[in-house]
């Protein structure tokens, strides 16, 4: 079976797999390998500023004329750059995150970008359906990096009950099993970032790396709930000191100088002791760094026969 849902024919791709956004990481090699390997390709731009986004943009153009997409954290302090970047690119699709992208949205549509941004509850996810974004990724607290509450088989059903848009389900998918199941819930595809972390494409430090294939079922833990803006790293030396100082009543403000610069340490530097390890509870399920091609076509098969195994349970 050809597995083709409507996330296909929307974002013009031909695998319903789109990869996450994820800073520092989430690069142009990365970005391209997807894109060519049938999926969609993100480009994280984090904190980067926008002449930094610029020559990760081009070398997916120049590795590859299919669609890929970019995500902008809108509370960057170079959002606004990004913006006018993005615009004048034309880039495909636009994903958002940390903050509204209401009075953007209509400016990236009349260049042809598809906008969807990233939202952890349903009253988010109604309130971006008014500003006629094009789809909606849903992420549970089960992903790696910045978090809501909400788990990803509890919040997606209830937001494709509130919406009439496209839902991605994003947090916890790793295989096909994964897949399989957001597709159930009412999802059109997945977005998948820990697991594009340990392939052969993403430059990540090799150490950042195998942190994640090296985890265990309950080493991704949450620091920083007291800030307002709770992060899921791999437990380490750094989440310790924050869950030390938390504990002790610490001002939020000090946590968030101390975890600043620390994502760039771990992924860049490979310092996976006192570098924050962004990464989701599927680490525990990684056990091999594989190229990007081989990772999406095993999640397909596995998809497809989880999902032909779903069939013969009801004959």
């Amino acid at each position: 079976m050809a597995l083709k849902t409507e996330l296909c024919d929307l974002l013009e791709i031909e695998k319903p797999i789109i990869q996450g956004g994820m800073a520092w990481v989430a690069t142009g090699e990365l970005a391209a390998a997807v894109s060519i390997a049938g999926g969609l390709g993100i480009i994280g731009a984090g904190n980067a500023p926008a002449d930094v986004i610029e020559k990760e943009i081009e070398k997916v153009k120049k590795l590859t004329d299919k669609p890929f997409g970019l995500n902008i954290m809108l509370l960057s302090p170079f959002a606004d750059d990004i913006i006018e970047l993005a615009i004048e690119k034309k880039v495909p699709v636009i994903t958002t995150g940390a903050g509204n992208p209401g009075k953007h949205v209509k400016r990236f549509q009349e260049v042809g970008s598809k906008v969807i941004p990233v939202v952890p509850s349903v009253a988010l996810a109604r309130r971006m359906e008014r500003l006629d974004v094009d789809a909606v990724i849903v992420e549970g607290t089960e992903a790696g990096g910045h978090i809501g509450e909400l788990t990803t088989m509890a919040l997606v059903p209830q937001v494709v009950d509130a919406v009439d848009i496209p839902v991605i389900a994003a947090g916890g998918v790793a295989d096909g099993r994964g897949l399989a199941a957001v597709l159930a819930l009412g999802a059109v595809g997945a977005q998948i970032g820990t697991r594009f972390v340990c392939s052969k494409e993403c430059k990540a430090s090799m150490e950042f790396k195998e942190a994640i294939v090296g985890a265990r079922d309950r080493d991704a833990v949450v620091t920083g709930r007291s800030t307002g803006h709770p992060v899921r790293n791999l437990k380490n030396k750094l989440t310790k000191e924050l869950d030390k100082l938390e504990s002790q009543g610490v001002d939020p403000k000090k946590i968030e100088e101390i975890g600043s610069g620390k994502l760039r340490d771990a992924v860049i530097d490979g310092d996976v002791k006192e570098g924050s390890v962004m990464a989701g509870q599927i680490s525990g399920m990684i056990s091999e760094i594989k190229s990007v091609k081989e990772i999406i076509e095993e999640i397909l098969v596995h998809t497809e026969n989880t999902i032909k195994s779903s069939y013969n349970l009801l004959d």
